[in-house]
């Protein structure tokens, strides 16, 4: 029976009793009680026996590494493959702090694929915990699962029958504790399954407690006090006192740990002194699995048969090998391959052992006399390798992915939410389409009935306003489009522009601008001084987008801040994902808290400098970081006349991505969502028209381009009203076929990969745009030309703010997302303020414009 198959028979069967019970005679109601209670009993068995484990019979292995000081993508580096599991302690209750640690640890395992055994660690005495803790524990474990389906291990309070943690030989209140929380998360829809880990028992109890009762309560005392000689003693049983019972363990687990001291009776004694490296006695993990090593009385039975074997339980071993590099002895690789090699001959003996954490870290053990001990079996090329090797020979290791990989790289490309039907959107860019070709066809009849509101082109060199002018209403809307607040604004920027995001005219009129005022730039300096010129903006550009990440990264800090929402990106269902994605949250700092280690280890470096973290509506800067240095090559070939040659390449390169969308030349952020080969055609295009910028707009404006132009313009206008009015009315559109406007959007307008029809609309925006503006400039210019214009010309400086504009309405608590006046006045103030800023030149000397 399925694991929910067998919580609804008992669930059933329960409710029944419970219905019945009232009606039934009282030994009738007794009998179906109890036999509720054997069917509830079977299911609590079918749950354990259906627990979350491998499904072909392998075992999960991975780290429990030091998550301060090193991450998954640093582990799978050093071992060379990936693991299934990954360990991690949190504390326990749940604060603000212990929440963003334990969402940190289940992306970073969801962006491998892998299990995550989470050790919740009680920082308060357990007698103050209670079932509100244990609630607020489960709500954010349901969370993580509903986001990525994420396979989570809830080992709690683990090594509770040692002296050594403050939860440590207090059974009473320890059972009280698992079973809450096993209760909730039992109840919950988590998926999560609780985890009963002692530790080894040899040594038991352990020096301090020995012969010692005067701090417990009455009731521990009995519980403790095994054999019933009034001593807690090595006589007593180490696990049994501990025990939450059938119905709240899924997996047991065991604590085992080698610290190199030879003798089997000084394993677990902190007094006697470590002197040497010493490989791990022949059999040693064997005798502890039948619990024979290092136990002052004959155990009758063995944890794996009492607690794993005899209910068909699935076990979790936590393992590892101490090597103290200031002593003498045996080779590192001797002492932890020797261990290693036992354990895992252990697992291929004992099939129930079904997931391996072997300790990761380096940290002070007073086993080891206070000193640093070394537990990394990674941390040595060498032995990682032969780390590797022995895991793949046994062939018992399940290596990742295990689960659905949620990546950074898949984070990325959701934030290009898409829109999943083609329908409604397609009738904004037709009925947009349309309104704009009627308003351009109009313009010329304007044009000559309204001289004096011509825009003055003199023909002299120098800025062009329309395009400054342009260039802040697209800024804008990229900014009202990244503060996610309801509003008229938004619905505008959203809908009506139609096909046209901000993204791709804004690096297109980037381009056009740069082809235009790069030339004075020649003139005046000469060549290779522009080019300088042009290398220390990108330079700039390049270091102001490192200085973003790392200021949002350490403002992640501040506790008023949600910097998560820029940090992480939620999927809404619409994005590369489809609906199946909806809810998934993607971290977009992937390895950022590495970056405080010292020294950082070098994955995390060179993710920071390649672009590979960051905000989310910061994306696109990588973009134009790597643009900007192919200016002065671009400009150098467009000038000695060879624009068709670069726009020949361009357009190769645009194909070769088409036909390899995998392919990423950087693996930057930015080109999972602006692929760098598909999107520089949009901007060398704009370059070129930029720098042929007067003699384009002559031919465009003679008989003969205004003829061509117009029908261009109308044509694309009436083809998608043709088409529309196909699936509007019925017919087919022909020769197109009968689902051609249904395909449409699909087809020819997804924004990544700039296809066809986004391609059309940016030139058919930017023309009808250009000519709107050119015979309505003076009312234009008046009514809005005093806020759009120095915008405009500082555009790139009012993208850099937006992104601390957007983490500031994020913060705010209470905010109503949805209203639409409060959107309205939010989306106002933030515009003012942009303006404010640009007309002060605050910080202009660092922000790149």
């Amino acid at each position: 029976m399925s694991r929910l198959g067998a919580r609804a028979v008992a669930f059933l069967v329960v409710l029944g009793t419970l219905l019945l019970g009232g009606a039934l005679p009282a030994s009738a109601a007794q009998a179906s009680a109890a036999q509720a209670s054997t069917v509830q009993a079977s299911a609590v068995q079918a749950r354990s026996v259906a627990a979350l484990q491998p499904s072909d019979g392998t075992t999960w292995f991975g780290p429990d590494i030091d998550w301060g000081d090193d991450a998954p993508d640093g582990y799978a580096g050093r071992l060379g493959a990936t693991p299934s599991m990954y360990g991690v302690e949190i504390q326990y209750p749940l604060d603000r702090s212990a929440r963003k640690e334990f969402l940190r640890a289940t992306r970073a395992a969801a962006a491998q694929g892998a299990v995550l055994v989470v050790s919740l660690e009680p920082d308060r005495s357990l007698r103050s915990l209670d079932a509100a803790d244990a609630r607020a524990a489960n709500d954010l474990l349901e969370q993580v699962h509903s986001q990525y389906d994420t396979q989570v291990l809830v080992r709690f309070a683990p090594q509770m029958n040692g002296t050594w943690v403050r939860w440590g030989q207090q059974p009473t209140q320890y059972v009280r504790a698992f079973r809450a929380l096993a209760g909730a998360v039992h109840a919950g829809s988590s998926d999560a399954r609780m985890v009963w880990s002692p530790s080894y028992g040899a040594g038991y109890p352990f020096g301090e407690s020995a012969g010692r009762l005067r701090d417990l309560s009455a009731t521990d005392v009995a519980k403790l006090d095994t054999n019933g000689d009034g001593q807690l003693t090595a006589a007593d049983d180490p696990y049994e006192p501990y025990w939450p019972g059938d119905s709240s363990v899924d997996w047991v687990g065991l604590s085992m740990y080698s610290f190199g001291k030879g003798k089997a009776t000084e394993a677990a004694g902190r007094d006697v002194p470590l002197t040497r490296n010493d490989v791990p006695e022949a059999g040693e993990v064997a005798a502890r699995f039948d619990e024979t090593w290092g136990y002052e009385e004959q155990q009758p039975e063995n944890f794996y048969d009492r607690f794993a074997a005899a209910d068909d339980r699935p076990m979790l071993l936590d393992t590892g090998a101490l090597y103290d590099h200031s002593l003498r002895g045996d080779a590192e690789l001797s002492v932890k391959q020797g261990w290693w090699r036992q354990v895992i001959a252990a697992v291929a003996d004992r099939p129930l052992i079904r997931g391996v954490t072997f300790l990761e870290t380096n940290r002070r053990e007073p086993e080891a006399a206070g000193r640093v001990a070394d537990w990394r079996d990674t941390a040595v090329p060498g032995i990682a390798g032969s780390f590797r090797t022995d895991l793949e020979r046994s062939g018992d290791f399940a290596f990742g992915p295990v689960t659905d990989r949620v990546t950074p790289q898949e984070g990325a490309a959701a934030t290009a939410q898409q829109y999943d039907t083609g329908g409604d959107q397609m009738a904004w860019i037709v009925w947009c389409a349309v309104g704009l070709a009627v308003v351009f066809l109009l313009s010329g009849l304007f044009g000559r009935l309204l001289p004096s509101w011509r825009y003055p082109d003199d023909g002299k060199p120098g800025r062009d306003l329309r395009l400054d002018l342009f260039r802040g209403f697209i800024i804008l809307a990229v900014v009202i489009t990244h503060i996610e607040i309801g509003g008229p604004y938004s619905y505008i920027t959203l809908h009506a522009v139609g096909a046209i995001t901000g993204a791709e005219m804004f690096v297109f009129l980037s381009g056009m601008v740069l082809g235009m005022t790069y030339p004075f730039a020649i003139k005046k300096f000469g060549e290779w001084a522009a080019a300088i010129g042009a290398w220390k903006r990108a330079r700039k550009q390049y270091l102001v987008t490192l200085g973003v990440i790392l200021v949002v990264f350490a403002l992640s800090f501040v506790p008023f801040l949600d910097t998560d929402a820029i940090t992480t990106f939620t999927d809404r269902g619409t994005g590369t994902g489809g609906v199946g994605a909806e809810g998934r949250v993607y971290d977009l700092y992937p390895n950022a808290m590495q970056l405080l280690a010292y020294p950082p280890p070098w994955y995390a470096i060179r993710q920071f400098l390649l672009l590979e973290m960051g905000p989310w509506p910061f994306n696109i800067m990588g973009l134009f970081v790597v643009l900007s240095l192919f200016i002065p090559a671009f400009m150098w070939v467009i000038r000695r006349g060879f624009w068709w040659a670069l726009l020949v390449v361009s357009w190769a390169l645009y194909v070769y991505q088409a036909v390899n969308p995998e392919f990423r030349p950087l693996n930057s952020q930015f080109e999972s969502v602006f692929p760098l080969l598909t999107w520089q055609v949009v901007f060398t295009h704009g370059l070129v028209l930029g720098y042929y910028r007067r003699q384009i707009i002559g031919a465009l404006t003679g008989r003969l381009g205004k003829v061509l132009v117009g029908v261009g313009i109308g044509g694309y206008a009436l083809f998608l009203v043709y088409v529309w009015a196909g699936n509007q009315f019925g017919f087919t559109p022909a020769p197109f076929p009968a689902s051609m406007y249904d395909d449409l959007y699909n087809t020819a307008y997804q924004r990544v990969d700039l296809q066809w029809g986004r391609l059309v609309d940016i030139a058919f925006f930017a023309i009808v745009s250009y000519a709107i503006l050119t015979v309505f400039w003076k009312p234009i210019s008046k009514a809005i030309g005093w806020l759009w214009i120095p915008i405009g010309q500082a555009s790139l400086y009012v993208f850099v703010w937006q992104v601390f504009f957007a983490l500031a309405i994020a913060s705010i608590p209470g905010l109503d997302w949805g209203n639409v006046w409060i959107g309205f006045a939010t989306h106002t103030l933030l515009i003012l303020l942009a303006w404010y800023m640009v007309r002060k030149k605050f910080l202009f000397s660092i922000i790149p414009r």
